[in-house]
């Protein structure tokens, strides 16, 4: 059964499609249909229909059908897969008889395609299956289309239809009838292979080629006109047909005929043997407390490095290796964690390229971010990661793909990270995979359109990401990944409508508890080091990293004090008192350090660099004598232009370094004289307009035509609603042109007619009040003298006097 996730694109259902599902969705109790929108959301999602007509369309719009499948597991495609190459005329028992098996084991799949609209009973009990299903498959079960297809083509004519009945020994007839013999003769295996025994040698083995190894096939055109061959025979007999002069097919019956009685259909009804072994729970909760904490606070240092350092981009596209060893070098990461935070705050929209600063900065999103409280900001990253369509640890061939860069495998890569999380989140609690062959091939059964070798290569890149992250600890799942992985709504990677993502409930308190157990103090020593014994909250590890070196980290972190890094605090502007009162406000500051603070302050800025390339001042004339003469500072070209003034021949940075390797402390200073720290921001985009990754492209988000965050009505609820009003909406029906002629009379009859199809066919419209109010609407319906329609602007059905209504106007997204 091929499983290719690029199937032709599937364009509207027909009318007649959408009329079957409506004839069925108006059969359907209240449970049931609470069942469908439960399980097809989309239908749901704002503006919700009102009537089960709208819904009907809902369900069946093709781009839904497709989401709706990539969600379903391997058995209830194989069920679909079976109906279709039956065609409408099957029910479940000839299903069963067709797959092999019991009723009993090909009902429950035929309920879950009910229960998400992709199947229905008719009034006879029949199977239909949705016409955007049908779309997925151009040949199910690897069978090509029916014989009625081929006879009834306007290709074969009168004559041609006779002569094959001739040939197959039938007598002549209306065209109805000789199709239906022919068909029974053909879908026949007895008489198939009774006809099969006066055909020339090799035979046999071509027909078998067609029937087991796809429908379509390309052929020798020659061939098919050469008398006595193989092909011109099973042509003249109906075997084979060809829309083309180098392109053969056979028809379904004939492939089923071929096949035999004893083919039946693969059916899978339970997902792979997965091995597993037991985990000590504690074990992984303590993992996930370290995890979470960790990425939040690399994440702060990471971004903080990037608004002083831009992070330039390769001319290709994404992150140059070189780049990322640097900032994982700066920001105490390994390599592959800053490639998987670059690649998680690019998609949080924390990270962005800003052209004045040539290269990735963080964007005023981050100063919001920073500002919120640590679980917040932990969900607004797990969210990112979620919806990612790159993977960064993913190898190929062997190799990590380039930060940021395109991948062509896009969304099937987020589609694998939640496959593979979702069988984790399956397994017991405190269980943990032992297999990971075994994982991929229960990923597959669960997510069967994806493709098996794009998840063997995502499987391990995504348990070491989850690793990091702090939702996956030993191989199992821990809380915070179980409350993720239960979330189907995650949006694509350009969808910034991820409240439902953040503000899960379940996630919201394993995220609190995750980040429970962070310290927001520190042990200071005489010897110059600070010791936190867990998890730093991202406040404090920013303190420390700012005027200390970190020596380890873990389930202890340590920090070094020393010269070097109380200057760097300095360099950065802040001062020796600020210094000091932002460590005691942590932890008990020891005598020795403050001296060290209180002593590379005295020296600090006793020297200033100007940018003008560059001037030295001081305020000693004997400090920069001994400046001007020292040896290795010749290179810098020192001139004295006033007791207290040196001009340099070189620019600012490197004057700066030079006198730092050589044992002075000098800072930078701006044209106004006030030392300054540089730290590089963006604008947040207008307009819809984001600089994005990959590759640093432009990339243009049209504004949505309504709220995205206006979340859909509870499914059992709106169930009652559509029930309760389809017989309001027979009794409205006829009405409309009549109701809105009598009392919108402040229209002209042209933006009448407009007002009629916004009610009769859910168009949308811009509308303006007698006291000057503007709305956007769709979705209308009348009641005693309202129009009761969807209002963009306030993300809700509001109704609006219809005498009031002194325009319309129409409205295009």
């Amino acid at each position: 059964m091929a499983h290719g996730e690029s199937p032709r694109e599937i364009p509207a259902e027909s009318c007649e499609m959408d009329d079957h599902l409506l004839g069925w969705l108006k059969t359907l109790d209240e449970e049931r249909l609470t069942r469908v929108l439960a399980n097809r959301p989309d239908a749901i999602a704002p503006p919700w229909p009102r009537r089960l007509d709208t819904l009907a369309q809902r369900l069946s719009a093709g781009p839904a059908v497709s989401a709706v499948l990539r969600g379903l597991p391997l058995p209830s495609l194989e069920v679909a897969q079976a109906a279709l190459a039956l065609g409408d005329g099957v029910d479940l028992e000839a299903l069963a008889r067709f797959m092999g098996v019991p009723e009993a084991e090909t009902a429950p799949w035929v309920d879950l395609l009910f229960d998400h609209a992709l199947a229905w009973p008719d009034d006879e009990g029949r199977i239909r299956i949705a016409g955007g299903v049908a779309r997925w498959w151009t040949a199910p079960c690897g069978l090509g289309e029916p014989l009625t297809h081929y006879l009834n083509s306007w290709t074969v004519s009168a004559d041609a239809l006779r002569a094959l009945a001739r040939t197959l020994g039938l007598p002549n007839g209306q065209k109805r009838q000789t199709i239906a013999k022919i068909t029974e003769v053909l879908s026949d295996p007895g008489r198939l292979a009774a006809l099969l025994e006066r055909a020339p040698k090799g035979t046999r083995q071509l027909l078998d080629e067609f029937a087991w190894d796809g429908p379509a096939r390309d052929v020798d055109g020659g061939r098919f006109v050469l008398p006595g061959s193989p092909q011109k025979w099973a042509s003249d007999h109906g075997l084979l047909f060809r829309p083309g002069w180098n392109a053969a097919e056979m028809p379904r019956e004939v492939a089923l005929a071929l096949r035999g009685p004893d083919y039946h259909p693969p059916f899978t009804p339970a997902p792979p043997d997965l091995a597993t072994v037991p985990v000590d729970p504690e074990a992984v909760d303590h993992l996930m407390t370290l995890a979470a904490p960790h990425v939040v606070e690399r994440c702060a240092a990471m971004l903080e490095n990037t608004a002083k350092v831009p992070l330039p981009l390769l001319k290709a596209g994404g992150v140059g290796v070189r780049e990322v060893r640097r900032l994982a070098k700066d920001t105490g990461c390994d390599e592959d964690e800053t490639r998987l935070l670059l690649e998680i705050c690019a998609v949080a929209r924390l990270l962005a390229w800003d052209d004045s600063a040539g290269g990735l900065v963080p964007t005023e999103k981050f100063d919001r971010w920073r500002l919120d409280d640590a679980a917040a900001r932990l969900r607004v990253l797990l969210s990112a990661w979620w919806r990612m369509e790159r993977s960064s640890l993913r190898r190929v061939d062997g190799k990590y793909g380039t930060v940021l860069g395109d991948d062509p495998a896009g969304t099937m890569v987020a589609r694998a990270r939640r496959a593979v999380l979702g069988v984790l989140a399956r397994l017991p609690a405190s269980t943990a995979c032992a297999d990971r062959a075994g994982l991929v091939g229960s990923a597959h059964w669960h997510a069967p359109l994806l493709d098996q070798p794009l998840l063997g290569e995502c499987a391990p890149a995504v348990l070491e990401e989850a690793g990091m992250l702090g939702l996956i600890a030993y191989d199992t799942i821990t809380d915070l990944g179980r409350a993720l992985a239960a979330l189907q709504a995650a949006g694509d990677e350009n969808d910034d409508s991820t409240p439902l993502v953040e503000n899960d409930p379940a996630l919201v308190e394993c995220s609190t508890r995750a980040l429970a157990s962070v310290r927001r103090s520190a042990l200071f020593g005489a010897d110059l080091t600070a010791v936190v014994t867990g998890p730093p909250s991202a406040e404090l590890a920013e303190l420390l990293d700012r005027a200390a070196d970190r020596e380890s980290r873990g389930a202890a972190s340590v920090w070094r004090f020393s010269p070097v890094s109380v200057r760097r605090a300095m360099d950065a502007g802040c001062s020796a008192e600020d210094l000091l009162a932002d460590l005691a406000e942590v932890g008990t500051v020891p005598q020795p350090l403050e001296y060290l603070v209180r002593d590379v302050a005295r020296r600090h800025g006793e020297v200033t660099v100007s940018t003008v390339a560059c001037i030295v001042q001081a305020s000693d004339p004997v400090l920069l004598a001994e400046i001007a003469g020292h040896r290795r500072l010749g290179r810098l070209g020192l001139r004295l232009l006033a007791p207290t003034v040196l001009a340099s021949a070189m620019p600012a940075g490197k004057t700066l370094a030079a006198l730092r390797e050589n044992g002075y402390a000098p800072v930078p200073i701006e044209d106004t004289g006030e030392i300054t720290v540089r730290r590089a921001r963006i604008e947040e985009p207008r307009g819809g307009r984001l600089i994005l990754l990959p590759g640093g492209r432009v990339a243009e988000f049209e504004q949505p035509p309504y709220s995205l965050f206006e979340t859909p009505p509870d499914p059992h609820e709106h169930a009652q609603r559509l029930l309760s009003a389809e017989g309001d909406a027979a009794r409205q029906n006829g009405r409309t042109w009549a109701v809105i002629g009598r009392m919108a009379s402040r229209l002209p009859t042209a933006q009448q007619s407009l007002l009629g199809f916004v009610v009769d066919r859910g168009v949308r419209a811009a509308i303006t009040l007698t006291d000057g109010l503007t709305a956007t609407i769709s979705h209308g319906e009348l009641h005693s003298g309202m129009l009761d329609a969807w209002c963009e602007e306030a993300g809700d059905y509001l109704e609006f006097p219809l005498a009031d209504i002194v325009e319309v106007r129409g409205a295009y997204a």
